[in-house]
């Protein structure tokens, strides 16, 4: 193997593990009883069902976030990374980053927000972990559901997300 070869190799065998790794032992696992915002999200194709909480504090941050419900590997792991990667931030850094995950996973490369201020690099970094669900259109949608469940319960709609 060449060298360019086995770097971008052994890169792929860390994003798998750290694929598997949120799958198996998801972070923020569970209901959030002191949620303020909450959406559900479900992947008819797939059969993944979810409910994202968040508690938003009065300065717009997201103090906490946490999930529910059950879907495949790549649905929970994204979730999961979700989760790590929203804790803490505003709720405007929070969608700027919904809008350059989705439009990673669904077209490649990122999205840069325009006018937001944010620095979506360091956020975007785990994230790129999912990169290869592109290579699989379905699981696409997997791995998306979360974060147009969390894109929703931000918007406080009434309507589950849905990857349709």
């Amino acid at each position: 193997m060449t060298g360019h070869a086995a770097v971008t190799h052994d890169i792929l065998d860390l994003y798998r593990e750290l694929i598997l790794d949120h799958a198996r032992s998801p972070r923020h696992f569970g209901r959030l009883e002191n949620a303020t915002h909450k959406a559900q999200g479900i992947n008819p194709l797939c059969g993944d069902k979810l409910c994202v909480y968040l508690c938003i504090d009065d300065n717009e941050r997201i103090e906490a976030i946490s999930f529910e419900g059950s879907g495949c590997a790549i649905s929970v792991a994204s979730a999961s990374l979700l989760t790590d990667t929203i804790i803490g931030l505003s709720v405007k850094k929070a969608e700027a980053i919904f809008s350059a995950v989705t439009k990673r996973l669904t077209h490649g490369g990122t999205d840069e927000p325009g006018n937001l201020d944010v620095d979506l690099d360091k956020p975007l970094e785990k994230i790129k972990a999912l990169d290869g669900v592109r290579e699989f259109p379905s699981r696409v949608k997997c791995a998306t559901l979360a974060w147009h469940a969390m894109h929703s319960a931000l918007r406080q709609d009434s309507m589950p997300a849905t990857t349709e």
